[in-house]
């Protein structure tokens, strides 16, 4: 099946199971978002803390769809030359070579000097044209000939001028090339960039988005998380990991431990043959939850009553 033929036969129901099969679990409203974004050919801004699956939300769409998935990792002073295109320098060398020793056969028969310049400038014109285009990520995403899924990663750690960059491009998914004109797209790519509220975006580039807030998952569906992308891991052991997750981001740390890092835990616990947490293991693990000292140091300081609130949790949770 061609990708115009699946994202036509798309529905949000459809959306959400699909993922649930490619092992993302994720709520009616990402699954309603990537639905409009096919339908009406406008990307998604994805924005929530670290660790919460937004890359992974590309992943799952370009496999979904059967289409590649192109990704732009943004970073400070991101420019043209990385995201969009840069010239293949090293061929218009070799063309220049050519040129310089075929000169004569070029400009023979020539009639006066205005004539000579006029056959250098037709032959000129070659080495700005597409064939000595390098595409990067952006334009790559354009050219593809069945579509894409372009990733654009961080959009908030590049500068404002990036930004204003890619408004063009989001706006009418083209792109201006100053020695060879408008590129527009052979097939509109799904686009999705993701943002981890490091700097406030702009009001004319969230307005040609659509917005998707990913917050931490609540109990039930960290749970289901867990249960595709970790099967092996016992119920019990299951239940009570996600509840002192949970407990840990009530707390007042510098990180909160993410979806990517109770997934990894899960895998640890599993590996050491788990069945259940108890508070010994929990503590000679916990860097697996949280990335900075003071962090583990505050949080084993209070390990006996957070350890008791969780399995106390996990419990209720059971009954209920």
């Amino acid at each position: 099946m061609s990708s115009d033929s699946i994202i036509s036969s798309l529905s949000p129901e459809s959306i959400q199971s699909g993922f649930a099969e490619l092992g993302y679990i994720c709520d009616e409203s990402i699954a309603m978002s990537v639905y409009l974004a096919t339908q009406l050919n406008k990307p998604i801004l994805v924005e929530g803390p670290p660790g919460v699956g937004k890359t992974e939300l590309a992943k799952a769409t370009a496999t979904l769809l059967q289409q590649s998935l192109i990704r732009l990792q943004c970073y400070e002073g991101l420019d043209e030359s990385k995201a969009l295109y840069e010239w293949k320098y090293g061929k218009q060398l070799l063309y220049t070579q050519v040129l310089k020793d075929k000169l004569g056969d070029l400009l023979k028969g020539a009639h006066g000097l205005a004539e000579s310049v006029t056959r250098l400038h037709e032959f000129g014109d070659i080495f700005y044209s597409e064939d000595f285009l390098e595409p990067r990520p952006l334009l790559q995403a354009l050219k593809a000939p069945n579509g894409s899924v372009l990733l654009i990663d961080e959009i908030d750690k590049s500068d404002h001028e990036f930004e204003s960059f890619l408004l063009e491009m989001l706006s009418d998914y083209q792109i201006s090339v100053p020695e060879i004109g408008t590129i527009k797209a052979v097939s509109q790519p799904v686009v999705l960039l993701t943002s981890n509220n490091t700097r406030e975006l702009s009001d004319a580039l969230k307005r040609r988005c659509l917005h998707l807030y990913i917050p931490f998952p609540d109990l039930k569906l960290e749970q289901k998380i867990i249960q595709s992308r970790v099967p092996e891991a016992p119920e019990d052991l299951r239940n009570q990991l996600v509840d002192f997750v949970h407990t840990l981001r009530e707390l007042d740390l510098k990180k909160h431990p993410a979806i990517s890092e109770t997934i990894d835990w899960a895998r640890a616990l599993v590996l050491l043959h788990a069945n259940s947490l108890d508070k010994k293991l929990v503590e000679s693990t916990l860097n697996l939850l949280l990335k900075h000292e003071e962090d583990i140091v505050s949080v084993k300081q209070e390990l006996t009553s957070l350890f008791a609130k969780a399995v106390k949790g996990s419990k209720h949770h059971v009954r209920r």
